[in-house]
């Protein structure tokens, strides 16, 4: 748990990894207390592949950013404003490093405990891998209260284990949204969530 809340008093070991993505390579510091800390994960990996990336601009909110990789790595593909939240000091920190390791600027990062500190601001795009070891509680803030975040007839993307509840998420969002499972790999399903 320690990787979602207060890890000031974890012992620092700052690592860096590469990833491609598109073709494109990137290079991520990580640290202990953030959530894979060696790799870009692969459910964050089918997660990204599956977007409509050639679609998609506006506003975009990286929802538990962890240490940036998401909007970071769609912030050289898409013209948009990214803010990305997430409660972790540490994370963001690395986040900082990150933007300017990778040389992206449209990126606004937020210590917020999910949507508490961005107020009314509303987004074309919400994107998130929620924190399944956080707790349900925490997973269901995240999914639902996206309503209240996007702007009229946007979307939600969030990727889940099908063995960590993906199926069971969906039916227990399905009075706010009408959803789709737009890909299937490996157990993880992406799926996407819009309005009538």
């Amino acid at each position: 748990m320690a990787q979602y809340f207060d890890n000031a008093n974890l012992p620092s070991n700052i690592k860096e990894f590469e990833t491609i993505f598109l073709n494109t390579k990137f290079s991520f510091k990580s640290d202990n207390g953030v959530f894979s800390k060696d790799k870009l994960d692969f459910g964050t990996r089918v997660l990204l592949e599956a977007l409509p990336i050639n679609e998609m601009n506006g506003d975009i909110l990286d929802l538990g950013c962890g240490y940036g990789v998401v909007s970071i790595i769609l912030s050289k593909f898409i013209d948009g404003n990214f803010d990305a939240v997430d409660v972790n000091r540490r994370a963001l920190h690395l986040c900082e490093i990150n933007k300017k390791l990778n040389k992206v600027s449209n990126i606004n990062f937020i210590e917020s405990n999910c949507y508490d500190e961005l107020n009314d601001k509303k987004y074309n795009y919400i994107i998130t891998n929620p924190p399944i070891r956080a707790g349900k509680d925490i997973v269901y803030k995240m999914l639902r209260e996206a309503k209240n975040h996007l702007k009229p007839n946007w979307q939600l993307y969030f990727v889940m284990r099908k063995d960590h509840g993906a199926k069971t998420a969906i039916k227990d969002i399905s009075d706010l949204y009408k959803t789709e499972v737009i890909c299937k790999e490996k157990g993880f399903f992406v799926i996407k969530c819009f309005f009538d």
